[in-house]
């Protein structure tokens, strides 16, 4: 399971309207029937218009200065497997989306117990993803899309006169290009904002910077876990638990839909591949042999060969290593066992 969370930019403050967002996330429901449409939904209610959403969201900004997000965005992406789990039904991932938000209310710490009627939310299932930019079919396409640009540009110079050269063997060395960039789908070249194959259901949620009374601020992305502060000469609690959201975000998909998740795809996995990335292979290494052979599987399909770990950090040279980690860490942040 893949969580970002991340705030409303509008330049240098935030006092824009959520329109633009909102619009954003209608661009799958054109040209469909509404009865086809994706619809916005929160706790209780599956079809929330879109007027609503952003009014709600607009007018729920009480003593919010320039600098403060009106809202927080929160993109929850199952993986392949988890939605396999689900047989990629909207209808489980917006049961799931509910309890997730239940785990987000938990998530804070304050003087009061925040629980998920609190939270003011609108949230919208996309089935479709894109290829972008940092995607390692993109990268490793490149080199043949750049030289394919090149010889294009040079047809054009050809055809307008300004230039000399050969245009049908220049068309054959494109055509050659195409046929061997490594990454193709359907026999055509994968390139950016192709739709990506697959099961890709996923989640965008807009969430209100205030509670639902319009009287206080609830930041998911605050500097602080759990804290302290002295405001008109008392305590008050503040903070937001980001590990204990993931955590429980994990935890909760798996409770709900009895999914069984392997290591690699664990929350603990990646916090360990980035901070202590040899302990991680060390515990791979050791995953009782079933289950290696699953996370190993899981990683193959991915592009990911990984050999016999040893044991002994000595043995493992640092270069091979690294470059073991990125694809390793590549594989785990992706589409499909991402976490």
């Amino acid at each position: 399971m893949y969580i970002a969370i991340t705030k409303q930019h509008h330049g240098e403050n935030f006092k824009g309207s959520v329109k633009d967002f909102v619009n954003y996330l209608l661009k799958e429901n054109e040209g469909k029937t509404p009865e086809e449409q994706d619809h916005f939904f929160d706790q209780n209610n599956d079809q929330i218009s879109v007027e609503d959403v952003i009014s709600e969201i607009d007018n729920n900004t009480s003593k919010l200065s320039k600098k403060d997000p009106k809202f927080y965005s929160v993109v929850v992406s199952p993986s392949q497997r988890e939605l396999l789990a689900i047989n990629n039904d909207p209808g489980k991932l917006r049961q799931y989306v509910r309890e997730l938000m239940k785990d987000y209310a938990a998530s804070f710490y304050r003087d009061k117990n925040i629980s998920v009627d609190d939270i003011k939310y609108y949230a919208k299932i996309e089935r479709e993803r894109t290829f972008k930019g940092g995607d390692k079919e993109i990268r490793e396409n490149q080199p043949y899309a750049t030289k394919i640009l090149k010889l294009k540009n040079d047809i054009g110079k050809i055809e307008e006169g300004k230039s000399i050269g050969n245009i049908k063997r220049i068309q054959k060395e494109i055509d050659r290009l195409e046929k061997d960039a490594p990454h193709k789908i359907n026999g055509k070249r994968i390139v950016r904002d192709m739709k990506k194959p697959g099961m890709q259901n996923h989640v965008h949620i807009i969430v209100s910077h205030k509670d639902k009374t319009n009287s206080f601020k609830l930041s998911p992305l605050s500097q602080h876990k759990e804290a302290e502060t002295i405001l008109n000469g008392e305590k008050q609690k503040q903070g937001f638990n980001r590990d204990k959201f993931y955590r429980a975000a994990e935890k909760t998909f798996d409770t709900t839909f009895g999914y069984k998740r392997n290591f690699v795809e664990t929350y603990k996995a990646r916090n360990l591949l980035d901070k202590n990335p040899k302990d991680f292979f060390i515990l791979l290494a050791g995953l009782p042999t079933t289950e290696k052979q699953a996370a190993f599987k899981m990683l193959y399909k991915l592009g990911v060969h990984v050999p016999n770990i040893p044991t002994n950090k000595a043995q493992l040279a640092y270069k091979a290593f690294m470059k073991l980690k990125r694809g390793v860490e590549t594989a785990i942040n992706s589409g499909s066992i991402g976490v």
